[in-house]
Parts: structure tokens; sequence; C-alpha cells
């Protein structure tokens, strides 16, 4: 278990992988089209964002709805392979940093700030992800197939990442770029870093807006909680 920091209250940051530290929604713009296409129909832009920040499962039963496939389990699951195979091939090169993000890591991790990397992509594609981001950075990874499909928006994987911490949701800072993230973790009871990046994120509570991660550090973050 990771001791907690006691810095200004702020025992730790939840991080959301895609979208938030690499711009890895652009991979998966061509797995999803690319998918639409093999099912034999097409995916509008409109429809596509409706997927950011969703689960694997969840992703494929909406491209079989939208293609007009039969949605069976058999379907889901063979969907689900050729996403996952497709977003491996992506994910296989070095994946574009969202500005600020590297930095940000690194100046929590010096200042002794615990992290978790709290995502809805799934551990195979997750570890691919990692030989860019960096698994130092992380004393704890949650990833969409270890939630018992108590995927975001349900509160469960911010709830795991603190348990998995040791540290009360409450006293941990999340970055979020996607409405379904930032529901998830602020029903958990954390506050909120929202960066938005391909579509728009509605204001609630427990919600702090922030153009990117340019210049966010431990202080940034600590005065969030304050």
């Amino acid at each position: 278990m990771t001791s907690p920091s006691t810095s200004d209250g702020l025992a730790a940051v939840l991080w959301d992988m895609d979208g938030t530290l690499v711009d890895s929604e652009k991979l998966w713009d061509v797995a999803l089209y690319e998918a639409a296409e093999w099912l034999g129909g097409t995916l509008s832009e409109e429809q596509r964002m409706t997927l950011v920040g969703s689960n694997m499962d969840a992703t494929s039963t909406y491209l079989l709805e939208v293609t007009g496939t039969t949605v069976t389990p058999e379907k889901v699951a063979e969907t689900s392979e050729w996403v996952r195979r497709r977003t491996a091939g992506l994910f296989d090169d070095a994946l574009p940093w969202r500005p600020g993000a590297r930095e940000a890591l690194t100046a929590l991790r010096a200042a002794g700030v615990p992290m978790a990397l709290v995502t809805s992509t799934e551990r195979g594609l997750t570890d691919l992800a990692l030989n860019t981001i960096g698994r130092e950075f992380f004393a704890v990874t949650v990833c969409g197939d270890e939630v018992d499909g108590l995927n975001k928006p349900h509160p469960r994987p911010y709830l795991k990442a603190a348990e998995l911490l040791g540290v009360s949701p409450a006293r941990c800072v999340a970055v979020e770029d996607s409405p379904p993230g930032t529901e998830s973790a602020a029903a958990a009871g954390c506050t909120v870093l929202v960066v938005p990046n391909d579509v728009e994120v509605e204001p609630g509570e427990r919600r702090v807006f922030r153009e990117s991660l340019v210049g966010v550090d431990a202080a940034t973050l600590a005065a969030l909680l304050a």
C-alpha cells in the first residue's frame, strides 16, 4: 500500500488515460470507423463522439446497432476482438502526449504524490499504452476489464483505485476529459479536474475546468481541495 501524501490534504491523483494523458482517441477513431465498415455500415462523426470514454462491450454493441447488425453476445465478442486487434496495432507505436501531461506526471512524482491510472481501456491495450506513458508513475492501474462490468460512468473504477491506494476519494483529485469519466469520478467523491478534448463536459458539482495540463503540479491540484 502506498503511503498517502499529507501535503495540503491531497492524498492522491487519479488519472484517466485516453484523451487526458495521451491523444489516443484519434487512434480509436481509426479503429472504430474501420470496424463500422467491416460490419458493412458507417459511423458518423456525431455517433463516434458518443463513444468517447465508453468501454469495449458498450462500444461494440453500439457499433452493431448503428450498422444494422443483429446484436448477440457472440457478435459483441467478435466485434470487440476485431476492434481490440486493430487498436493494438495502432497502440504499438509511440502515443502522442496531451499538452503538459508528461510534465504534470513528472512534477507530481517528484513531489511524492501517489498516482493511479483509471481507464475504460482493457488491460492488454493499457499495457501497450504504458510503454509510452511509463509504468513508473502509477502505484495502481485500474482497467476497464477489471471492475466487474461497472465501468465509467459508474463510480466503481475510481472507488477501486482509491481503495487500492488506501486513501479517501474525498482527498483525491481525478483528471478527466470525457462526460462518462467525469461523472464516474465525481460520483466516487473525487474533485475532478476536467480538461476537455474531443467532447464538451457539462459543469457540475466537484468539477473544475482547465484548458490544458500545462503548468499543473502538486500545488495546483492541492489547491482544488482547499
